[in-house]
């Protein structure tokens, strides 16, 4: 039973789908929760409720994490109104689907600020508190196939979940001996509602029963916030720098 009881957790884009679910997952294990939410609030406010009810302590708060500014400013709130930061999951993304072809400076940087700059600037904003807690802090990006796959119209998202990978390896290498860790999970095609939006959606949800290694059992929202649970948690303690797959071995199969 991994207990997180009395640390504070901050997730990013935890008003819906794998945020909301890795959230919940960390309330459910005893950490208080921070939701952060760009659009949503109503959204955000039905989780804090659910999180409420478990008996934790949760705040909902808005800031747009591509941005330094907003970022300061949820931790300083962190800071004043719980006092620590123990654990950092970085989910917030965005970037849409569009083909290689069609992808604007705009769009790319866009992409880039709210996938990859984000966790970096939330863990230079926030070192300082995680540097205080009483076990190993740790931070926990989102990542997805489209990393080390070519998946239809999602070359924008999927560079930009790659060099979050490729960057959450310097982090541990720099933050390693200062009590942080830093690790990935990558995803696979998980049903929610932006992965309804994908081109082709229904042919790659039809493939999962041919790529499967795990029978007819595909990768649901709470086996990654498990995978989330795990790193967050003090049996991670000695696992740095590294990405962790949950996608029922599709990645491995040819």
């Amino acid at each position: 039973m991994i207990d997180l009881t009395g640390n504070v957790a901050l997730v990013t884009g935890s008003s819906r789908g794998i945020g909301a679910t890795c959230a919940m997952r960390l309330a459910e294990a005893g950490a208080d929760i921070v939701l952060n939410y760009c659009t949503s609030r109503t959204a955000a406010d039905k989780v804090a409720e659910q999180i409420q009810a478990l008996g934790r302590r949760v705040a909902v708060v808005k800031a747009d994490v591509s941005e330094r500014d907003d970022i300061e400013s949820l931790i300083e709130f962190i800071e004043d109104h719980f006092g620590r930061l123990d654990i950092v999951v970085s989910n917030a993304a965005s970037g849409g689907f569009r083909s290689m072809m069609s992808i604007t400076p705009t769009n790319f940087v866009g992409t880039m600020k709210t996938n990859v700059l984000a966790m970096i600037q939330l863990v230079q904003v926030a070192s300082r508190l995680l540097e205080k807690s009483p076990g190993r802090a740790k931070v926990i990006g989102l990542s997805s196939h489209g990393a080390n796959m070519a998946v239809p119209m999602y070359g924008c998202v999927g560079g930009s979940k790659a060099a979050l990978e490729s960057f959450a390896r310097h982090l541990a290498l720099e933050l390693g001996d200062r009590g942080i860790n830093v690790n990935i999970v990558r995803a696979g095609l998980v049903a929610t509602d932006s992965t309804s939006n994908l081109p082709y959606a229904d042919m790659m949800f039809e493939g999962r029963k041919w790529r499967s290694m795990t029978g007819d059992r595909f990768v649901e929202k709470e086996d990654v916030a498990n995978a989330v649970l795990f790193l967050a948690s003090p049996l991670s303690d000695m696992v740095q720098g590294e990405t962790l797959t949950v996608d029922c071995g599709a990645q491995v199969h040819v």
